[in-house]
């Protein structure tokens, strides 16, 4: 039984489209994580749009866009804010740094040290900053979409393991085929698209959505199926980490947020199966010996989804 997508998700989406030609794939990914409550890593080479598809997000939602610009000597304070001391208040006050944002970019991530991504990735996990022993709620929505450079790992600090988990899901963008590339040149020759970008939702109707998401029914049988994924990651011979408990939520939640988009309020075992490269592929660890003969993450998924027996489909009215 096919199922449209859900109409507001739809205009956010072919609004998406005006300014990122032949991404929908990953525009609803994004869409996937922020009903979810997530944050997306995005691994991929500059120039290729990650800027413009988050403002346009941003502008379809009405909500507030701030950009964090990763560079080594970017301190913890920069992202989070700061206290100065008011002399004419005799008082310290709080001017918010860019985290204080709905919608962040946070660019090239990796290029910064350990505690100035702990300070963005706190903020991430707990929803909040403490501030000179002072705890500043973060908005809402609040959604991360970082990114990292694949290529350059000179003078990069590459995200351990347990911050990489606090992302829902991992993506690449990629290049435009030839054909997308020209249409994006003609696009752009006379105007840029984003600016004529209109909200077409509402915070308030987000926030709804975001409950309701929670709310998608998910049989025993489809969580007996994620958990029994997540156990094959964790016995693979190829795999040195398997995925954590924190990735069988996550894929419980990504599949909600899925069903919800297209209109139905339960989860089938193929949502499990689309979205478990995008939850999982960040949170496996490979064994040397796999990566020294070639074998890539996804392809480990791949099989695990071929071998893991699909739940069989109660008759839903």
């Amino acid at each position: 039984m096919n199922h449209k997508m859900n109409p507001v998700v739809e205009q956010v989406l072919i609004n998406i489209d005006k300014v990122m030609i032949g991404k929908r794939e990953v525009a609803e990914l994004s869409l996937v994580a922020l009903l979810s409550g997530g944050h997306v890593l995005l691994e991929d080479v500059p120039g290729v749009g990650k800027t413009m598809m988050v403002r346009a997000l941003a502008k379809s939602l009405g909500a507030n866009f701030r950009r964090i610009q990763f560079t080594p000597d970017l301190l913890p304070s920069d992202v989070t804010g700061v206290s100065i001391y008011n002399p004419k208040e005799m008082a310290f006050e709080f001017r918010p740094g860019p985290i204080m944002g709905q919608i962040i970019l946070a660019d090239e991530i990796n290029r910064t040290s350990p505690k100035t991504q702990s300070a963005l990735l706190e903020g991430m996990e707990e929803k909040s900053v403490t501030i000179d022993g002072v705890t500043h709620q973060l908005g809402s929505p609040f959604f991360v979409m970082a990114t990292q450079n694949p290529i350059e790992y000179e003078g990069t600090y590459p995200l351990p393991e347990a911050q990489l988990d606090r992302f829902l899901l991992k993506m690449r963008m990629g290049y435009p085929e030839g054909t997308e590339e020209i249409e994006l040149l003609s696009r752009v020759q006379s105007a840029l698209p984003i600016e004529e970008i209109q909200p077409v939702m509402e915070l308030e109707q987000l926030r709804d959505m975001q409950a309701k998401v929670k709310e998608v029914y998910v049989d025993h049988s489809i969580k007996s199926y994620i958990v029994h994924m997540a156990e094959q990651t964790r016995n693979h011979k190829h795999v040195y980490l398997g995925v954590s408990p924190r990735g069988s939520i996550a894929l419980m939640k990504a599949s909600q947020s899925y069903a919800f988009m297209h209109g139905r309020d339960y989860v089938r075992p193929d949502d499990v199966q689309y979205l478990a490269s995008a939850v999982f592929s960040h949170r496996l660890i490979l064994k040397s010996e796999a990566k020294f003969e070639g074998v890539k993450v996804e392809q480990v998924i791949e099989k695990i989804i071929d071998v893991t027996p699909v739940p069989v489909q109660k008759a839903v009215k």
